[in-house]
């Protein structure tokens, strides 16, 4: 079996958290690169943890075959629309860049189900413009997830959302399959199964399909 690296970021997050401890269980990596902003409470003899603040990619030993990017916020979480689009974009793409030169072969992103660069709606349309620049890299492969309402153990309080997430559940049986609440572990699940088939072109995998 050929041994590859993976390299995740927003490995602290809610489907990010899934999403490293299946690459750390696969036995097709022999190696998990976590780019994180603060350690994490876990040891693996599989994981490296590169603590950064995504300003000095270059510097970083960023080598790999496929590279997982899990990060996302919201503006309140943020603080602002441009704190917003430093992390949903810039740091998304210059990651990909990045990996990019130093030999990667597949970059697999989570992005929105509304994602659209001419969305009038502000989150849409930087969750577009990050797809469009990512679709101008030379990457093999180009792996985008576009999930519906996320359910999982979320440690921030997002009332809201979690009204949502009843109402949705309640009307389970309405609902099309592509508009599904949808449990983060079935998208960490999705996306580790299409780094392991490491189809090449453009790939865009609706929520339905994950479920």
């Amino acid at each position: 079996m050929s041994q590859r690296t993976a390299l995740i970021a927003g490995a602290s997050g809610l489907t990010g958290s899934f999403l490293l401890q299946k690459l750390l269980d696969a036995p097709e990596y022999n190696a998990v690169k976590a780019l994180v902003r603060k350690p994490l409470p876990i040891t693996h003899p599989k994981l490296e943890q590169i603590i950064t603040r995504f300003d000095d990619l270059p510097e970083l030993n960023l080598q790999c075959e496929d590279v997982f990017c899990c990060m996302g916020t919201t503006i309140a979480t943020a603080g602002s629309k441009e704190a917003f689009r430093r992390v949903d974009l810039e740091i998304p793409l210059a990651l990909a860049r990045e990996a990019r030169k130093q030999g990667a072969q597949h970059y697999l992103l989570i992005s929105a189900m509304g994602a659209n660069e001419k969305s009038m709606i502000f989150y849409n349309r930087i969750k577009g413009e990050l797809e469009r620049e990512l679709r101008q890299l030379d990457y093999p492969g180009l792996f985008i997830f576009h999930p519906s309402m996320l359910d999982g153990p979320r440690t921030e309080n997002r009332t809201g959302e979690r009204i949502g997430q009843a109402l949705m559940r309640a009307l389970d049986f309405l609902i099309p399959k592509n508009y599904k609440i949808i449990h983060v572990e079935k998208v960490a699940q999705s996306m580790l199964q299409h780094a392991l088939q490491a189809k090449s072109g453009v790939h865009v995998i609706p929520s339905g399909e994950m479920q």
